[in-house]
């Protein structure tokens, strides 16, 4: 009897999901949130090393 329940309520959940994931609900949230790196300007192309300190414009 137990094990009817579980099934029903498992079976229940399994709907409810996939009607949610038609109007875009996602079910599992990420566990992060993904870092963006924008790069602004290319310094490597432009700077050249030498012994003199450079302002750090990049």
């Amino acid at each position: 009897m137990q094990a009817l329940v579980e099934f029903i309520a498992g079976f229940i959940a399994l709907l409810a999901a996939a009607v949610l994931s038609q109007f875009g609900v996602d079910t599992h949230a990420p566990s992060q949130a993904d870092r963006e790196v924008h790069r602004v300007a290319d310094c490597s192309a432009t700077s050249s090393p030498s012994d003199r300190p450079s302002p750090r414009s990049c």
